[in-house]
């Protein structure tokens, strides 16, 4: 994905520090916003890789800190829930002034919860979804149990909170309890998901079922089985992202104008490390190299790719071949491997010249068929086109585009 940074101000002139993620090729699908947990930041890895995810399938995210955290200005004793639900809809805002209102509004544990109450004010929001969200956001008093004597006391008290320490009033404790989730719940009016899991210390996932039965539908549940709060676990965040992706797809309606590549072209585009992002058509896939090479694996390499087009094409036209001709065939199955090797002994030499690529290619025929009708299938499997193409040498031509 590629980033830029962003800011805008909120109700009081403080100045909000944001990070507006694209995908790497084209006009995005829909923008999205995403609320982070309490006392977080937009850079949680976590974060991160859920926006990395969504930016994978064509969908822009703008994450932000509330005020008073990460970079942003303000206070964080000033505020409380309600002052986060502001900030959201003012970064709302922000995207409808500069780019497109946003289709899809994310929340994570209190981020959750203020999404919650947040969406219903936000006509142009689609779809919300949760992640490991409260039922209610009076559930982060437990947060501060430790000190909530002296913040009723003094009206103020400093708290340690994920190994950090924060300047709670007795205002923002007031406020949690204005804020009833389960109510706003049940009128929210727009599709849900809700993404929690059940070993989840911080949140329990009760939290998720009192949600999902207060919610109407269309409403959907996700389990994270053995994630943890904070999704530590780079795959369970890629997992949730990826999740949101293809389960928003229902409900957004594409951008004005976003640009797709035309049939029988492809784009890639690649900004850090190996990871590319490719558009053919209305189809968005990723490719990247695997680790041992100095990859991340997110996706198959170009090789990976390649060998793809030709298996696939080689099973659709055995398939059309079999359909037309009616013969009983049940299931194609293409296995292939590609390989650097000798022109004469194959596999003996250490030098890199005089070496050939070889694709093996095994074919699996299952169907009622006869031994002739077997061979010529096999034979048959040759004239694919993208085999047709691969052993013509194609021409490549090569030009810079200014």
């Amino acid at each position: 994905m590629r980033s830029e940074k962003v800011s805008f101000e909120n109700t009081d002139g403080h100045l909000l520090s944001g990070r507006l993620d694209f995908p790497l090729i084209g006009k995005p699908k829909a923008f999205a916003l995403f609320a982070h947990c309490f006392t977080c930041s937009k850079s949680l890895i976590a974060v991160d890789s859920i926006s990395r995810s969504l930016t994978q399938s064509g969908i822009a995210v703008l994450r932000f800190d509330f005020t008073g955290l990460g970079q942003s200005k303000g206070d964080f004793a000033d505020t409380n829930f309600s002052s986060n639900l502001s900030d959201l809809e003012e970064g709302c805002r922000f995207l409808e002034k500069h780019y497109e209102a946003p289709q899809i509004i994310i929340g994570h544990s209190l981020g959750g919860a203020a999404v919650l109450h947040v969406s219903a004010r936000l006509p142009h929001v689609r779809a919300v979804a949760t992640i490991g969200a409260p039922s209610n956001p009076v559930h982060v008093r437990h947060l501060v149990s430790a000190n909530e004597e002296e913040i009723l006391k003094q009206g103020v008290a400093e708290v340690n909170i994920g190994g950090r320490p924060f300047t709670i009033k007795k205002q923002f404790l007031d406020d949690l309890e204005r804020n009833n989730s389960l109510e706003v719940i049940g009128q929210l009016g727009k599709p849900l998901l809700i993404l929690h899991s059940p070993q989840d210390t911080i949140v329990d996932i009760e939290n998720a079922t009192e949600i999902y039965l207060a919610a109407k539908h269309p409403k959907s549940f996700i389990s994270l089985d053995g994630a943890d709060h904070l999704m530590s676990n780079g795959a369970d965040s890629e997992y949730v992202g990826a999740v949101i992706a293809s389960w928003a797809q229902r409900y957004i309606k594409p951008s004005v104008g976003q640009q797709i590549a035309p049939e029988g072209e492809v784009w890639t585009r690649i900004a850090d490390s190996f990871l590319t992002e490719v558009t053919a058509g209305r189809h968005q896939m990723i490719s990247d190299e695997p680790q041992s090479v100095g990859g991340e694996d997110h996706g198959p390499s170009p090789y990976g790719y390649l060998l793809s087009a030709l298996g696939a094409c080689t099973a659709m036209t055995l398939r059309m071949y079999a359909d037309f001709k009616k013969i009983n065939l049940w299931e194609v199955q293409v296995k292939l491997t590609h390989d650097k090797v000798h022109v004469e002994d194959g596999e003996n030499s250490e030098s890199s010249s005089g070496k050939i690529d070889q694709i093996k290619r095994l074919i699996t025929l299952e169907g009622d068929l006869t031994p002739e009708q077997r061979k010529r299938l096999i034979e048959i499997a040759d004239r694919c086109p993208v085999h047709k193409t691969l052993e013509g040498k194609p021409e490549i031509l090569t030009e810079e585009v200014k």
